[in-house]
């Protein structure tokens, strides 16, 4: 059985066929979900989905990108979010320097805040981090994170970086970028990394792994990323999907 530890299905790439195709995982080997909140109206749709489907949890926060919408008022609706019950991380939270806005500092000011709720609620954190390296890993430093821990979502760095979240204890979300072929950097990140840190995620619906890059992604395409990651670490598929299992129920809290 695969967890799909990081998806998007309050998308509207999914508005056609949503029920169809989360009614479909179970067969197909996918037996749970975290569905990860972008913005203040993205965590109140993956609400609604977590509230429909026993198998999706959920991640409340704000994608670096869309901190511009949060104010002191609105703030508290996303604490408000993180009481709920199925409600299993903060996340997506961090930096993303690929685009000029938000501002840097409007950015650090949510992040941190987003940290510091994620500790007060005792839940794990979601990180996001686009070419904003070092400040990502002074931030998580300096406010510190919940003693829940924590994954790096969607990891683009190199090894030394990945030294530094491996001795803070964290985990690694691996999608379909690992089955690029110019995913070189990733794949050294993945034969260093030890599997127990490792947990198995697509960010559908995008990025896609081969042979379906470009195409809408979804957690029917675990297997693939699994796949990959067994053959660069020599070891076997059930190995890979039953460990990364483990590894997300632990961070996440789940039974």
């Amino acid at each position: 059985m695969i967890f799909e530890s990081h998806a998007h299905y309050d998308d509207r790439a999914f508005d056609e066929d949503r029920d169809i195709l989360l009614n479909s995982l179970e067969e197909n080997g996918i037996g749970g979900v975290m569905n990860v909140g972008a913005s203040l109206e993205t965590t109140k749709n993956t609400i609604a989905l977590i509230e429909k489907y026993s198998f999706v949890y959920g991640a409340a926060g704000v994608h670096p990108s869309h901190t511009g919408e949060l104010t002191e008022e609105n703030f508290t609706q996303l604490e408000q979010y993180c009481a709920h019950p199925k409600i299993a991380a903060v996340g997506e939270i961090g930096l993303d320097y690929y685009w000029k806005e938000p501002d840097k500092e409007i950015q650090k000011k949510w992040f941190a805040r987003q940290l510091q709720l994620a500790g007060e609620r005792k839940l794990p954190v979601i990180l996001h981090s686009r070419d904003a390296a070092r400040d990502t890993l002074d931030m998580v430093k300096s406010v510190g994170v919940s003693e829940a821990g924590g994954v790096i979502h969607c990891f683009s760095y190199g090894k030394e970086i990945a030294r530094e979240y491996l001795e803070m204890d964290f985990y690694f979300g691996i999608g379909g970028v690992i089955t690029f072929q110019n995913g070189r950097k990733l794949k050294e990140v993945v034969e260093y990394i030890p599997m127990e840190k490792i947990l198995l995620e697509t960010d559908s619906p995008y990025l896609a792994p081969v042979p379906y890059r470009g195409k809408r992604n979804s957690s029917l395409y675990l297997p693939l990323i699994a796949k990959e990651i067994a053959q660069i670490k020599g070891l076997d598929y059930d190995e890979v999907t039953e460990t990364a299992l483990r590894n997300t129920k632990r961070l996440f809290g789940i039974a």
